[in-house]
Protein backbone atom coordinates (compact mmCIF):
# COMPACT_ATOMS: atom_id res chain seq x y z
CA UNK A 1 0.00 0.00 0.00
CA UNK A 2 1.26 3.16 -1.15
CA UNK A 3 -0.30 6.45 -0.44
CA UNK A 4 -1.33 8.93 -3.58
CA UNK A 5 -1.74 12.63 -2.93
CA UNK A 6 -5.72 12.57 -2.03
CA UNK A 7 -4.61 9.85 0.49
CA UNK A 8 -1.75 11.73 2.27
CA UNK A 9 -3.97 14.79 2.51
CA UNK A 10 -6.71 12.38 4.05
CA UNK A 11 -3.84 11.04 6.66
CA UNK A 12 -2.33 14.09 7.05
CA UNK A 13 0.88 14.05 5.41
CA UNK A 14 2.52 17.08 3.21
CA UNK A 15 0.83 19.46 5.90
CA UNK A 16 3.47 20.90 8.30
CA UNK A 17 3.22 24.52 6.92
CA UNK A 18 -0.41 25.11 7.08
CA UNK A 19 -0.96 27.08 10.55
CA UNK A 20 -3.31 29.88 12.37
CA UNK A 21 -4.66 32.27 9.28
CA UNK A 22 -5.78 35.02 11.27
CA UNK A 23 -2.72 36.90 10.59
CA UNK A 24 -0.28 35.31 7.64
CA UNK A 25 3.12 37.14 6.73
CA UNK A 26 4.72 36.37 4.18
CA UNK A 27 8.73 36.90 4.69
CA UNK A 28 12.20 36.36 2.90
CA UNK A 29 15.44 37.40 4.02
CA UNK A 30 15.03 41.43 2.42
CA UNK A 31 12.39 41.27 4.34
CA UNK A 32 13.76 40.47 7.55
CA UNK A 33 14.73 43.12 8.85
CA UNK A 34 11.34 45.37 7.91
CA UNK A 35 8.62 46.37 10.14
CA UNK A 36 7.24 42.57 9.75
CA UNK A 37 9.97 41.39 12.66
CA UNK A 38 8.68 44.25 14.88
CA UNK A 39 4.94 41.54 14.84
CA UNK A 40 7.06 38.85 16.00
CA UNK A 41 7.46 37.75 19.83
CA UNK A 42 11.29 37.02 20.95
CA UNK A 43 11.19 33.71 20.54
CA UNK A 44 9.87 33.79 16.87
CA UNK A 45 12.30 36.27 15.60
CA UNK A 46 15.16 34.58 16.79
CA UNK A 47 13.41 31.50 15.28
CA UNK A 48 13.17 33.31 11.97
CA UNK A 49 16.81 34.98 12.18
CA UNK A 50 17.54 31.12 12.36
CA UNK A 51 15.79 29.65 9.73
CA UNK A 52 16.92 32.68 7.56
CA UNK A 53 20.39 32.39 8.10
CA UNK A 54 19.97 28.19 7.28
CA UNK A 55 17.77 29.14 4.29
CA UNK A 56 18.47 32.54 2.64
CA UNK A 57 16.50 31.47 -0.37
CA UNK A 58 13.45 30.90 1.80
CA UNK A 59 9.95 32.36 1.40
CA UNK A 60 7.39 31.15 3.92
CA UNK A 61 4.10 32.53 5.58
CA UNK A 62 3.39 32.19 9.37
CA UNK A 63 0.46 33.52 11.47
CA UNK A 64 1.58 35.92 13.52
CA UNK A 65 2.03 35.42 16.34
CA UNK A 66 3.58 31.70 16.19
CA UNK A 67 5.44 32.50 19.23
CA UNK A 68 4.91 30.02 21.76
CA UNK A 69 4.00 32.14 24.65
CA UNK A 70 1.28 33.82 22.88
CA UNK A 71 -1.20 31.54 21.52
CA UNK A 72 0.65 28.11 22.23
CA UNK A 73 1.33 27.49 18.19
CA UNK A 74 4.34 26.96 16.84
CA UNK A 75 5.58 26.33 13.73
CA UNK A 76 8.27 23.32 13.65
CA UNK A 77 9.72 24.32 10.65
CA UNK A 78 11.20 27.26 12.89
CA UNK A 79 13.14 24.85 15.59
CA UNK A 80 12.64 21.22 14.36
CA UNK A 81 13.46 21.89 11.00
CA UNK A 82 16.48 23.83 12.16
CA UNK A 83 17.84 21.39 14.22
CA UNK A 84 17.36 18.13 11.68
CA UNK A 85 18.83 20.45 9.10
CA UNK A 86 22.21 20.99 11.18
CA UNK A 87 21.93 16.93 12.27
CA UNK A 88 21.81 15.90 8.72
CA UNK A 89 23.96 18.47 7.02
CA UNK A 90 26.76 17.53 9.65
CA UNK A 91 26.21 13.40 9.32
CA UNK A 92 26.53 13.93 5.35
CA UNK A 93 29.58 15.96 5.64
CA UNK A 94 31.62 13.97 7.50
CA UNK A 95 30.34 10.59 8.24
CA UNK A 96 28.16 9.78 5.04
CA UNK A 97 27.46 6.38 4.55
CA UNK A 98 28.22 5.23 8.04
CA UNK A 99 26.60 4.50 10.97
CA UNK A 100 26.54 7.55 12.88
CA UNK A 101 28.44 10.40 13.31
CA UNK A 102 30.70 11.66 15.91
CA UNK A 103 30.10 15.56 15.84
CA UNK A 104 33.04 16.52 17.98
CA UNK A 105 35.78 14.58 16.26
CA UNK A 106 34.00 14.94 12.87
CA UNK A 107 34.40 11.63 11.95
CA UNK A 108 32.03 8.37 11.54
CA UNK A 109 30.98 6.49 14.65
CA UNK A 110 30.12 2.44 14.20
CA UNK A 111 28.64 0.35 16.72
CA UNK A 112 28.60 -3.39 16.97
CA UNK A 113 24.64 -3.38 16.86
CA UNK A 114 24.49 -3.44 13.36
CA UNK A 115 27.44 -5.77 12.55
CA UNK A 116 28.89 -4.47 8.84
CA UNK A 117 25.12 -3.06 7.72
CA UNK A 118 26.14 0.59 7.18
CA UNK A 119 23.71 3.50 6.95
CA UNK A 120 21.87 3.83 9.89
CA UNK A 121 21.43 7.23 10.16
CA UNK A 122 20.63 7.41 6.73
CA UNK A 123 17.56 4.82 6.50
CA UNK A 124 16.70 6.17 10.37
CA UNK A 125 16.49 9.48 9.09
CA UNK A 126 14.23 8.74 5.88
CA UNK A 127 10.68 9.72 7.40
CA UNK A 128 12.18 12.25 9.45
CA UNK A 129 13.25 14.04 6.06
CA UNK A 130 9.83 13.16 3.98
CA UNK A 131 7.79 14.39 6.64
CA UNK A 132 9.57 17.46 6.86
CA UNK A 133 9.41 18.39 3.56
CA UNK A 134 13.15 18.61 3.19
CA UNK A 135 13.46 16.76 -0.64
CA UNK A 136 16.56 17.46 -1.55
CA UNK A 137 18.22 15.23 1.36
CA UNK A 138 15.06 12.37 0.86
CA UNK A 139 16.35 12.50 -2.54
CA UNK A 140 20.09 12.05 -1.93
CA UNK A 141 19.09 9.56 0.67
CA UNK A 142 17.04 7.81 -1.11
CA UNK A 143 19.77 7.21 -3.70
CA UNK A 144 22.16 5.99 -1.19
CA UNK A 145 19.78 2.96 -0.46
CA UNK A 146 19.37 2.00 -3.91
CA UNK A 147 23.03 2.24 -4.33
CA UNK A 148 24.95 1.12 -0.97
CA UNK A 149 22.47 -0.43 1.16
CA UNK A 150 23.94 -3.85 1.42
CA UNK A 151 22.95 -6.62 3.96
CA UNK A 152 25.42 -9.51 2.26
CA UNK A 153 27.64 -9.33 5.35
CA UNK A 154 29.19 -12.09 7.06
CA UNK A 155 28.61 -10.21 10.40
CA UNK A 156 26.77 -11.06 13.45
CA UNK A 157 24.00 -8.18 14.72
CA UNK A 158 20.97 -7.12 17.17
CA UNK A 159 17.97 -8.62 15.89
CA UNK A 160 15.99 -6.18 17.49
CA UNK A 161 18.09 -2.61 16.95
CA UNK A 162 18.10 -3.83 13.05
CA UNK A 163 14.13 -4.65 12.98
CA UNK A 164 13.32 -1.28 14.87
CA UNK A 165 15.73 0.99 12.83
CA UNK A 166 16.36 -0.30 9.96
CA UNK A 167 13.45 -2.82 8.80
CA UNK A 168 11.04 -0.12 10.51
CA UNK A 169 12.55 2.77 8.84
CA UNK A 170 12.20 1.32 5.20
CA UNK A 171 8.46 0.34 6.20
CA UNK A 172 8.00 3.57 6.85
CA UNK A 173 9.60 5.48 4.08
CA UNK A 174 7.83 2.99 1.35
CA UNK A 175 4.18 3.51 3.21
CA UNK A 176 5.09 7.24 3.12
CA UNK A 177 7.02 8.14 -0.32
CA UNK A 178 5.69 4.48 -2.56
CA UNK A 179 8.90 4.27 -3.77
CA UNK A 180 9.27 0.53 -4.35
CA UNK A 181 13.08 -0.03 -3.55
CA UNK A 182 11.98 0.83 0.08
CA UNK A 183 9.84 -2.36 0.34
CA UNK A 184 12.25 -4.64 -1.42
CA UNK A 185 14.66 -3.62 0.70
CA UNK A 186 12.65 -4.21 3.90
CA UNK A 187 11.60 -7.35 2.94
CA UNK A 188 15.01 -8.62 1.78
CA UNK A 189 16.04 -7.69 5.53
CA UNK A 190 13.33 -9.26 7.19
CA UNK A 191 14.12 -12.64 5.22
CA UNK A 192 17.39 -12.10 6.69
CA UNK A 193 16.61 -12.15 10.70
CA UNK A 194 13.90 -15.29 9.68
CA UNK A 195 17.08 -17.63 11.24
CA UNK A 196 17.03 -15.97 14.41
CA UNK A 197 13.87 -18.05 15.24
CA UNK A 198 15.56 -21.28 14.82
CA UNK A 199 15.35 -22.19 18.56
CA UNK A 200 13.42 -24.86 20.16
CA UNK A 201 10.42 -23.09 21.23
CA UNK A 202 10.67 -20.14 18.53
CA UNK A 203 11.68 -17.32 20.53
CA UNK A 204 14.24 -15.55 18.71
CA UNK A 205 18.00 -15.25 19.61
CA UNK A 206 18.73 -11.54 19.92
CA UNK A 207 22.16 -11.75 18.22
CA UNK A 208 22.04 -13.08 14.44
CA UNK A 209 24.97 -13.91 12.01
CA UNK A 210 23.42 -13.02 9.29
CA UNK A 211 25.18 -14.83 6.09
CA UNK A 212 25.26 -18.01 8.67
CA UNK A 213 22.44 -17.93 9.97
CA UNK A 214 23.66 -19.04 13.54
CA UNK A 215 22.35 -17.10 16.30
CA UNK A 216 22.77 -16.92 20.11
CA UNK A 217 22.10 -14.49 23.46
CA UNK A 218 23.80 -11.99 24.72
CA UNK A 219 25.75 -13.69 27.64
CA UNK A 220 25.18 -11.54 30.28
CA UNK A 221 21.59 -12.13 30.05
CA UNK A 222 20.17 -14.64 32.36
CA UNK A 223 22.02 -18.05 32.13
CA UNK A 224 21.45 -17.68 28.01
CA UNK A 225 18.08 -15.94 28.13
CA UNK A 226 16.29 -13.71 25.39
CA UNK A 227 15.32 -10.21 26.63
CA UNK A 228 11.44 -9.25 26.65
CA UNK A 229 11.89 -6.16 25.10
CA UNK A 230 13.81 -7.43 22.29
CA UNK A 231 11.77 -10.35 21.60
CA UNK A 232 8.82 -8.37 21.88
CA UNK A 233 9.34 -5.62 19.81
CA UNK A 234 9.34 -6.83 16.64
CA UNK A 235 5.02 -7.53 16.03
CA UNK A 236 4.11 -3.81 14.25
CA UNK A 237 6.99 -4.73 11.52
CA UNK A 238 6.92 -8.64 10.83
CA UNK A 239 2.70 -8.25 10.67
CA UNK A 240 3.45 -5.10 8.18
CA UNK A 241 6.36 -7.34 6.53
CA UNK A 242 3.66 -10.46 5.72
CA UNK A 243 1.37 -7.35 4.74
CA UNK A 244 3.62 -6.17 1.78
CA UNK A 245 5.21 -9.90 0.80
CA UNK A 246 2.26 -11.57 0.93
CA UNK A 247 4.58 -14.16 2.94
CA UNK A 248 2.67 -15.10 5.83
CA UNK A 249 5.44 -16.69 7.99
CA UNK A 250 6.57 -13.37 8.88
CA UNK A 251 3.54 -12.81 11.33
CA UNK A 252 3.59 -16.23 12.11
CA UNK A 253 6.72 -16.11 13.77
CA UNK A 254 5.58 -13.05 16.20
CA UNK A 255 1.86 -14.67 16.40
CA UNK A 256 4.00 -17.58 17.87
CA UNK A 257 5.63 -15.42 20.46
CA UNK A 258 2.65 -14.77 21.93
CA UNK A 259 1.78 -18.23 22.30
CA UNK A 260 4.99 -18.98 23.84
CA UNK A 261 3.75 -16.26 26.87
CA UNK A 262 0.82 -16.95 26.94
CA UNK A 263 1.24 -20.89 28.09
CA UNK A 264 3.27 -19.09 30.91
CA UNK A 265 2.60 -18.66 34.25
CA UNK A 266 3.24 -14.59 35.35
CA UNK A 267 4.43 -13.83 38.70
CA UNK A 268 1.70 -11.50 40.42
CA UNK A 269 0.58 -11.10 36.78
CA UNK A 270 3.74 -9.35 35.71
CA UNK A 271 6.03 -10.25 32.42
CA UNK A 272 10.07 -10.86 33.72
CA UNK A 273 12.78 -9.63 31.50
CA UNK A 274 14.33 -12.54 30.49
CA UNK A 275 12.89 -15.90 28.95
CA UNK A 276 15.21 -19.35 28.29
CA UNK A 277 14.69 -19.76 24.35
CA UNK A 278 15.54 -23.20 25.06
CA UNK A 279 13.71 -24.15 27.95
CA UNK A 280 10.32 -21.75 26.97
CA UNK A 281 11.18 -21.17 31.03
CA UNK A 282 11.72 -17.70 32.61
CA UNK A 283 15.22 -16.33 34.04
CA UNK A 284 15.55 -14.24 36.69
CA UNK A 285 12.12 -12.89 38.01
CA UNK A 286 13.38 -9.03 37.07
CA UNK A 287 10.44 -6.58 35.99
CA UNK A 288 11.06 -3.36 34.35
CA UNK A 289 9.18 -1.18 32.14
CA UNK A 290 12.25 0.67 31.42
CA UNK A 291 15.07 -1.06 29.53
CA UNK A 292 15.04 -5.35 28.90
CA UNK A 293 11.14 -4.74 29.40
CA UNK A 294 9.80 -1.25 27.57
CA UNK A 295 8.39 -1.36 24.30
CA UNK A 296 7.40 -5.02 25.09
CA UNK A 297 4.25 -3.53 26.75
CA UNK A 298 4.19 -0.47 23.65
CA UNK A 299 3.68 -3.17 21.31
CA UNK A 300 0.71 -5.25 22.92
CA UNK A 301 -1.36 -1.84 22.53
CA UNK A 302 -0.27 -0.66 19.46
CA UNK A 303 -0.57 -4.23 17.76
CA UNK A 304 -4.31 -3.92 18.80
CA UNK A 305 -4.44 -0.24 17.46
CA UNK A 306 -2.46 -1.57 14.12
CA UNK A 307 -5.18 -3.63 13.58
CA UNK A 308 -7.99 -0.96 13.63
CA UNK A 309 -8.48 -2.41 16.98
CA UNK A 310 -9.26 -6.03 16.21
CA UNK A 311 -6.69 -8.05 17.87
CA UNK A 312 -8.57 -8.58 21.12
CA UNK A 313 -5.47 -10.76 22.12
CA UNK A 314 -2.99 -8.07 22.12
CA UNK A 315 -5.45 -6.03 23.59
CA UNK A 316 -5.95 -7.85 26.69
CA UNK A 317 -2.82 -8.81 26.99
CA UNK A 318 -1.84 -4.75 27.53
CA UNK A 319 -4.74 -4.15 29.77
CA UNK A 320 -3.90 -7.30 32.17
CA UNK A 321 -0.41 -6.36 32.12
CA UNK A 322 -0.76 -3.01 32.91
CA UNK A 323 -2.86 -3.48 35.93
CA UNK A 324 -0.51 -5.78 37.22
CA UNK A 325 2.19 -2.60 36.75
CA UNK A 326 -0.44 -0.40 38.46
CA UNK A 327 -0.48 -3.04 41.94
CA UNK A 328 3.06 -3.79 42.09
CA UNK A 329 4.93 -1.16 40.75
CA UNK A 330 3.71 1.98 40.48
CA UNK A 331 4.24 4.40 43.75
CA UNK A 332 3.93 7.72 44.97
CA UNK A 333 6.69 9.25 46.27
CA UNK A 334 6.63 11.58 49.75
CA UNK A 335 6.74 14.66 47.32
CA UNK A 336 3.93 13.79 45.21
CA UNK A 337 5.61 12.43 42.59
CA UNK A 338 4.10 9.29 40.43
CA UNK A 339 6.85 6.50 39.57
CA UNK A 340 7.52 3.26 38.19
CA UNK A 341 9.87 1.59 40.37
CA UNK A 342 11.40 -1.80 39.34
CA UNK A 343 10.49 -5.49 40.61
CA UNK A 344 13.13 -8.19 41.07
CA UNK A 345 12.32 -11.15 42.83
CA UNK A 346 9.09 -9.40 45.07
CA UNK A 347 11.76 -6.26 46.11
CA UNK A 348 11.20 -2.79 44.90
CA UNK A 349 14.48 -1.13 43.29
CA UNK A 350 13.15 2.48 43.58
CA UNK A 351 14.18 3.69 40.38
CA UNK A 352 13.16 4.92 37.26
CA UNK A 353 15.35 5.10 33.87
CA UNK A 354 14.82 7.64 30.96
CA UNK A 355 13.83 5.20 29.01
CA UNK A 356 10.37 4.40 31.23
CA UNK A 357 9.83 7.63 30.35
CA UNK A 358 7.57 6.84 27.47
CA UNK A 359 5.14 4.63 29.33
CA UNK A 360 3.10 8.47 30.13
CA UNK A 361 2.44 8.60 26.62
CA UNK A 362 1.70 5.14 26.23
CA UNK A 363 -1.16 4.82 28.78
CA UNK A 364 -2.44 7.97 27.77
CA UNK A 365 -2.74 6.56 24.06
CA UNK A 366 -4.09 3.47 25.87
CA UNK A 367 -6.22 5.65 27.75
CA UNK A 368 -9.81 4.94 25.12
CA UNK A 369 -9.75 1.33 25.31
CA UNK A 370 -9.31 0.56 29.07
CA UNK A 371 -12.15 -1.26 30.90
CA UNK A 372 -14.26 0.11 33.33
CA UNK A 373 -14.49 3.00 32.21
CA UNK A 374 -11.00 4.04 33.26
CA UNK A 375 -10.09 6.24 30.61
CA UNK A 376 -9.57 9.05 32.78
CA UNK A 377 -7.58 7.58 35.00
CA UNK A 378 -5.35 6.31 32.46
CA UNK A 379 -4.60 10.07 30.82
CA UNK A 380 -4.05 10.81 34.29
CA UNK A 381 -1.63 7.90 34.46
CA UNK A 382 0.21 9.28 31.68
CA UNK A 383 0.34 12.74 33.17
CA UNK A 384 1.81 12.26 36.31
CA UNK A 385 4.04 10.37 34.56
CA UNK A 386 4.89 12.64 32.11
CA UNK A 387 5.05 15.14 35.53
CA UNK A 388 7.58 13.02 36.98
CA UNK A 389 9.68 13.02 34.21
CA UNK A 390 9.34 16.57 33.49
CA UNK A 391 11.20 17.04 37.33
CA UNK A 392 13.84 14.67 36.37
CA UNK A 393 15.34 17.17 33.65
CA UNK A 394 14.24 19.81 35.76
CA UNK A 395 15.80 19.33 38.70
CA UNK A 396 19.46 19.18 36.51
CA UNK A 397 21.78 21.49 35.43
CA UNK A 398 21.30 21.30 32.21
CA UNK A 399 17.46 20.94 31.86
CA UNK A 400 18.42 17.85 29.98
CA UNK A 401 17.43 14.19 32.16
CA UNK A 402 19.44 11.79 33.10
CA UNK A 403 19.71 8.09 32.41
CA UNK A 404 18.01 6.87 35.38
CA UNK A 405 17.20 8.79 38.52
CA UNK A 406 15.81 7.61 42.17
CA UNK A 407 13.31 7.79 44.66
CA UNK A 408 15.15 6.56 47.65
CA UNK A 409 17.74 8.21 50.50
CA UNK A 410 15.73 11.54 50.60
CA UNK A 411 16.07 12.44 46.77
CA UNK A 412 13.39 12.25 44.69
CA UNK A 413 14.14 12.44 40.52
CA UNK A 414 17.24 12.73 40.52
CA UNK A 415 20.30 10.60 39.92
CA UNK A 416 22.95 9.29 43.04
CA UNK A 417 25.08 7.02 41.17
CA UNK A 418 28.27 9.19 38.46
CA UNK A 419 26.92 5.80 35.29
CA UNK A 420 23.31 7.20 35.47
CA UNK A 421 23.93 10.85 35.04
CA UNK A 422 24.55 11.13 31.56
CA UNK A 423 21.66 11.96 28.41
CA UNK A 424 22.24 10.74 24.95
CA UNK A 425 19.72 12.81 22.96
CA UNK A 426 16.93 10.23 23.92
CA UNK A 427 14.22 10.55 22.56
CA UNK A 428 11.16 8.93 25.57
CA UNK A 429 10.14 12.33 27.78
CA UNK A 430 9.29 14.44 24.76
CA UNK A 431 7.83 11.43 23.39
CA UNK A 432 5.38 11.58 26.14
CA UNK A 433 4.89 15.59 26.17
CA UNK A 434 3.98 14.89 22.10
CA UNK A 435 1.30 12.29 23.37
CA UNK A 436 -0.06 13.97 25.78
CA UNK A 437 -0.43 16.98 23.68
CA UNK A 438 -2.15 15.70 21.02
CA UNK A 439 -4.94 13.87 23.64
CA UNK A 440 -5.33 16.51 26.34
CA UNK A 441 -4.05 19.85 24.50
CA UNK A 442 -2.71 21.41 27.65
CA UNK A 443 -0.36 23.83 26.34
CA UNK A 444 2.15 22.78 28.90
CA UNK A 445 3.11 19.78 27.34
CA UNK A 446 4.60 22.56 24.78
CA UNK A 447 5.97 24.49 27.34
CA UNK A 448 8.44 21.58 27.99
CA UNK A 449 9.32 20.35 25.25
CA UNK A 450 10.21 24.33 24.32
CA UNK A 451 12.78 24.05 27.67
CA UNK A 452 14.12 20.80 26.37
CA UNK A 453 14.67 22.60 22.76
CA UNK A 454 16.43 25.07 24.47
CA UNK A 455 18.79 22.55 26.44
CA UNK A 456 19.49 20.51 23.67
CA UNK A 457 20.31 24.03 22.23
CA UNK A 458 22.69 25.17 24.59
CA UNK A 459 24.48 22.09 25.86
CA UNK A 460 23.58 19.50 22.74
CA UNK A 461 24.31 21.73 19.68
CA UNK A 462 28.33 21.58 18.73
CA UNK A 463 29.34 22.86 15.47
CA UNK A 464 29.51 19.36 14.06
CA UNK A 465 26.41 18.16 15.10
CA UNK A 466 24.58 17.22 18.23
CA UNK A 467 26.36 15.05 20.92
CA UNK A 468 24.95 13.54 24.30
CA UNK A 469 26.33 15.07 27.54
CA UNK A 470 28.11 12.72 30.17
CA UNK A 471 26.74 14.64 33.54
CA UNK A 472 23.60 16.80 33.18
CA UNK A 473 24.23 17.52 36.91
CA UNK A 474 27.54 19.74 36.04
CA UNK A 475 27.74 22.76 34.60
CA UNK A 476 29.98 22.60 32.22
CA UNK A 477 29.50 20.66 29.05
CA UNK A 478 30.88 16.95 28.98
CA UNK A 479 30.38 15.97 25.46
CA UNK A 480 30.42 11.85 24.59
CA UNK A 481 30.88 12.94 21.04
CA UNK A 482 28.05 10.66 19.82
CA UNK A 483 24.96 12.31 17.78
CA UNK A 484 22.46 8.67 17.65
CA UNK A 485 20.71 7.95 14.54
CA UNK A 486 17.77 8.13 16.90
CA UNK A 487 18.29 11.47 17.85
CA UNK A 488 17.22 11.88 13.62
CA UNK A 489 14.72 9.50 13.87
CA UNK A 490 12.91 10.06 17.40
CA UNK A 491 13.66 12.84 18.81
CA UNK A 492 13.83 15.56 16.47
CA UNK A 493 10.31 13.82 14.87
CA UNK A 494 8.91 13.82 18.08
CA UNK A 495 9.66 17.82 18.66
CA UNK A 496 8.31 18.04 15.18
CA UNK A 497 5.04 16.72 15.75
CA UNK A 498 4.88 18.11 19.32
CA UNK A 499 4.64 21.66 17.32
CA UNK A 500 2.59 20.58 14.61
CA UNK A 501 -1.32 20.34 14.02
CA UNK A 502 -3.01 17.37 15.17
CA UNK A 503 -3.96 16.16 11.46
CA UNK A 504 0.05 15.68 11.02
CA UNK A 505 0.49 11.82 11.03
CA UNK A 506 -2.68 11.35 13.05
CA UNK A 507 -3.13 8.51 15.21
CA UNK A 508 -6.67 7.00 13.72
CA UNK A 509 -4.17 6.34 10.74
CA UNK A 510 -0.28 5.62 12.02
CA UNK A 511 0.87 3.72 14.95
CA UNK A 512 4.47 5.01 15.82
CA UNK A 513 7.31 1.87 15.86
CA UNK A 514 9.43 2.19 18.69
CA UNK A 515 11.86 4.07 16.79
CA UNK A 516 9.58 6.19 16.21
CA UNK A 517 8.75 5.43 12.40
CA UNK A 518 5.04 5.76 11.23
CA UNK A 519 3.28 2.77 10.25
CA UNK A 520 -0.12 2.79 8.86
CA UNK A 521 -3.30 1.32 10.65
CA UNK A 522 -4.26 -1.91 8.86
CA UNK A 523 -7.64 -1.15 7.58
CA UNK A 524 -9.63 -3.70 6.19
CA UNK A 525 -10.22 -1.43 3.40
CA UNK A 526 -6.51 -0.80 3.16
CA UNK A 527 -5.62 -4.49 2.92
CA UNK A 528 -8.24 -5.01 0.30
CA UNK A 529 -6.11 -2.84 -2.14
CA UNK A 530 -3.20 -4.30 -0.82
CA UNK A 531 -4.38 -7.68 -2.33
CA UNK A 532 -5.77 -6.00 -5.12
CA UNK A 533 -2.21 -4.89 -6.29
CA UNK A 534 -0.71 -8.29 -5.71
Amino acid sequence: MHLDRPQKEQLGLGLAGRRGREHEVSLSKPAASSSDMNVLCTYCRAAVLGFLRQFPKAVFTFSICCGFLLNQRYNPAFVSLQMMKHAWDNYKRYAWGLNELKPISKQGHSSNLFGNIQGATIVDALDTLYIMEMKEEFKEAKEWVEKNLDFNVNAEISVFEVNIRFVGGLLSAYYLSGEEVFRKKAVELGEKLLPAFNTPTGIPWALLNIKSGIGRNWPWASGGSSILAEFGTLHLEFVHLSHLSGNPVFAEKVMNIRKVLNRLDKPEGLYPNYLNPSSGQWGQHHVSIGGLGDSFYEYLLKAWLMTDKTDEEGKKMYYDAVQAIETHLIRKSSGGLTYIAEWKGGLLEHKMGHLTCFAGGMFALGADGAPNDRTGHHIELGAEIARTCHESYDRTSMKLGPEAFRFDGGVEAIATRQNEKYYILRPEVIETYMYMWRLTHDPKYRQWGWEAVEALEKHCRVDGGYSGIRDVYNNHESHDDVQQSFFLSETLKYLHLLFSEDDLLPFEHWVFNTEAHPLPVLHKDNGNKEDDQK
